[in-house]
């Protein structure tokens, strides 16, 4: 279900739109001058649109400190100049009928022109840079490339012009560490765009609150920080590495908000063979920011379909929290030059605490790749994988878990074990799993409270078991370290069970046909072997006999559960060299271990 390679033409077109997105009134100015430089930094230049022409036909300042001449000069993009004054703004409104940006410049050398008119800018109630509301009535695109788009109106209230300029470094931030309030009520009405062959519509945005605080690289800083690590290429010094994430860590501490909410979007366009394809999500909704941990992204109802081929929808799609508060200690804690050898002995100390993800109503229908004319149909009902309790970049705490995985056997495969499964009719597979472990620091032991699979109208099986010896150094950053702590890692109890809900008659049936032989047949034949097999391996065990019966009768299908469990007679539990010694004589075993069985 490929999706068509942008044409050189819709590349233009989007490229001249991505073009306008640098071309804000702010973009010239900051790359005009900066407070302070370092030497990586002040070498690099920004690239920029070739020429930026801003267009205000009318101000109208009422009770403002600031006079009209400069206002105008501050909206035409030459922020830095004029920095503390707007810092400073007071009026009792500010009103902008129109202001028009227009940006042109070259993509790949053919000529590209593109324009962004914003409407009805106003600012009431202006006191010393903080704006009772802002507001834009709508904004408009167009480029010479068949590109536009129609946006809605954006407002805020609460909005800190002076507040938005510290950050940046635009003014100075006067040793400011707290966050403050930046904005509040932020909405957004949503709009429409369109290239040749692809055409949006999206939703509204809201968002309650952001904070932040000014940041110690100015933002011009860092764009030309980013320029001078492209200038790099892949192998940057070790300066300009430490100098990009000390920045970094500065700037993602910087900041915190309320949750943002996106109603989605809708995208139409073509693929390969000119089929209709369609985009669409109902709603994005993301967690509140605080400094140092990005927050959870949950998505509804993402579809992408190709009429006439195929499609893959996702009823939720969640993204968990991401803690980079490890990280951020890390490089907080490093010199100014980042080595690669820093970045060895600090690679387990720079991995985040990923929270997991999971997902919901999961929805496949595409051509086999692999197989001309056969479809993939498969779905997923629910998965989830929760990380938590990290040491030292390892989650210690691991839950994963997945139900209704459906997948439909294709009736052409040439497979002779699903020619058979399908011939004894069975079409589809629907299976899950679940997996459950965490790390005991005060006993030093991984419990496994759950290992399972489930197939429906097959058979469920699941594992738990206590491992002893589980010190912290399994979490240790050195490799030979945690080597020798997981040689002496030791089970301590064993208990496995086993529903059959119809996969022992597949078997059975399946190696019958096989034999050419009837299954109920089989089945005492394969009973007795089992009971055999077992009495002779436990020969010395007095739970011989009964966990020989549970077996058989499991096996005979006079039983449909089967309960095993086995547990150490000394602890710490069964280690490394018990099993090594097993190899050559697996009845080494019995005698440490009790064992019982039941059905």
């Amino acid at each position: 279900m490929p999706i068509r390679t942008p044409t050189k033409r819709r590349l233009g077109a989007l490229a001249t739109a991505c073009l306008l997105s640098i071309a804000l009134p702010a973009a010239p100015a900051w790359a005009q001058k900066t407070k302070t430089k370092t030497a990586p930094v002040a070498e690099a230049t920004l690239r920029a649109p070739s020429e930026v022409n801003v267009s205000i036909p009318n101000i109208e300042a009422v009770g403002s400190n600031v006079d009209e001449t400069v206002l105008r000069d501050i909206f035409s993009g030459n922020l830095v100049d004029n920095a503390d004054a707007l810092a400073g703004l007071t009026a009792t409104s500010i009103t902008i009928p129109a202001i028009t940006i227009t940006a042109t410049g070259a993509v790949e050398g053919s000529a590209t022109e593109g324009t962004v008119t914003l409407a009805d800018i106003v600012l009431n109630d202006v006191t010393n840079g903080v704006a009772d509301t802002i507001t834009v009535s709508g904004f408009s695109l167009a480029t010479n490339q068949d590109a536009s788009g129609e946006f809605g109106a954006i407002s805020a209230h609460d909005f800190d012009i002076g507040g938005m300029l510290r950050l940046y470094g635009l003014v100075d931030g006067a040793g400011q560490t707290e966050l403050t309030t930046i904005y509040t009520d932020l909405s957004f009405a949503g709009g429409s765009f369109s290239a040749p062959d692809i055409s949006c519509t999206f939703g509204a945005t809201t968002a309650a609150e952001f904070k932040a605080r000014p940041i110690k690289t100015s933002f011009a800083e860092l764009m030309a920080l980013g320029q001078a690590l492209e200038d790099q290429g892949d192998e940057p010094s070790p300066e300009l590495l430490g100098q990009a994430l000390h920045a970094y860590v500065d700037m993602f501490t910087a900041f915190e908000s309320s949750p943002v909410h996106f109603d989605g979007f809708e995208c139409s366009g073509t693929d390969d063979d000119d089929n209709p394809v369609d985009v669409t999500m109902a709603s994005m909704t993301m967690g509140g920011m605080s400094p140092g941990v990005y927050p959870a992204v949950e998505v509804s109802d993402l579809n992408f379909v190709v009429d006439g081929d195929g499609s893959i929808t996702i009823g939720k799609l969640n993204f968990k929290p991401i803690d980079f508060s490890a990280p951020i200690a890390a490089i907080n804690a490093a010199p100014a030059a980042l080595d690669d050898a820093w970045f060895t002995a600090n690679a387990r100390a720079l991995v985040p605490a990923f929270a997991g993800f999971s997902l919901a109503d999961l929805a496949v229908d595409i051509p086999d790749p692999d197989s001309a004319g056969d479809r993939i149909v498969a779905g997923v009902g629910s998965f989830d994988i929760t990380l938590a309790d990290y040491r030292n970049g390892i989650p210690s705490a691991l839950t994963t878990s997945a139900s209704n995985v459906v997948l439909e056997l294709p009736a052409t495969s040439s497979d002779e074990q699903l020619q058979m499964l399908m011939a004894l009719g069975v079409s589809s597979i629907d299976a899950g799993f679940t997996i459950d472990t965490s790390w005991d620091e005060t006993t030093n032991a991984i419990t496994i409270k759950e290992i399972s699979v489930t197939g429906a109208d097959l058979a469920t099986v699941r594992l738990a078991a206590t491992i002893n010896n589980a010190t912290e150094a399994l979490f240790s950053g050195d490799e030979d370290t945690m080597l020798v702590a997981a040689m002496g890692l030791a089970i301590g109890d064993l208990k496995l069970d086993i529903n059959d809900d119809g996969l022992s008659d597949l078997i059975m049936t399946m190696v019958a046909a096989d034999q050419g032989a009837d299954a109920a047949t089989l089945r005492p034949v394969f009973a007795g072997l089992a009971e055999g097999t077992i009495v002779g391996v436990l020969a010395g065990a007095a739970e011989g006999q009964k966990v020989a019966g549970a077996v058989s009768a499991f096996v005979a299908g006079k039983a449909s559960n089967l309960s095993f469990t086995m547990t150490a007679k000394q602890p710490p539990g069964l280690g490394m060299m018990d099993f090594m010694a097993a190899e050559d004589d697996p009845t080494i075993l019995i005698n440490k271990v009790t064992i019982d069985a039941s059905n």
